[in-house]
């Protein structure tokens, strides 16, 4: 299924987040961004670990956790869609899962094995789906919502934290 998502208008940051991904599948996805997502966190240095660029931002450790967080629930969100979940799913607050995450107790090395095996079983998962269960629609976060566009949106999320990173951390 290609990464238009004909006929549904999704918020503005979300787009964002597609809009960052290249390719026209989600084999393509997976190819064009997983290896270099996986590189890219893998090369962040210990000393950064816990650096914030600014009072009350995120460290690079809880800036990782946060990454790590919402791949598993945008992976959930996929998976309860593809199997026709008919409930709403509800959003969540990024900033309080922060707060209540233990990324300050956590080594660098350890968040980022996480970071590894969560992607290769992401990658498993997105690629286990068929166009038929792409096209799939639901209610997330009040949101008519794709599988297709999650996929996308997982791909963008991870993308979106790189360049924040890349420009403001390191």
């Amino acid at each position: 299924m290609s990464r238009l998502n004909t006929g549904i208008i999704l918020p503005s940051y979300q787009q964002n987040y597609i809009n960052l991904t290249k390719g026209d599948s989600i084999a393509e996805l997976i190819s064009n961004h997983s290896q270099s997502l996986l590189a890219f966190y893998n090369s962040i240095p210990e000393e950064k670990a816990d650096y914030g660029y600014a009072e009350g931002k995120w460290t690079v450790k809880q800036l990782l956790q946060h990454t790590i967080d919402t791949e598993r629930i945008l992976t959930y969100r996929a998976l309860c869609l593809s199997r026709n979940e008919p409930m709403p799913l509800h959003g969540f607050d990024e900033n309080s899962y922060a707060d209540f995450a233990p990324a300050s107790h956590r080594t660098l090395a350890s968040l980022k094995e996480e970071f590894v095996l969560l992607r290769q079983s992401s990658n498993i998962l997105l690629g286990s789906f068929t166009e038929e269960q792409l096209k799939r629609i639901g209610v997330v976060n009040k949101n008519v919502i794709t599988v297709n566009a999650i996929c996308y949106i997982l791909f963008g999320h991870n993308i979106h934290h790189q360049n924040i990173l890349q420009e403001k951390y390191l």
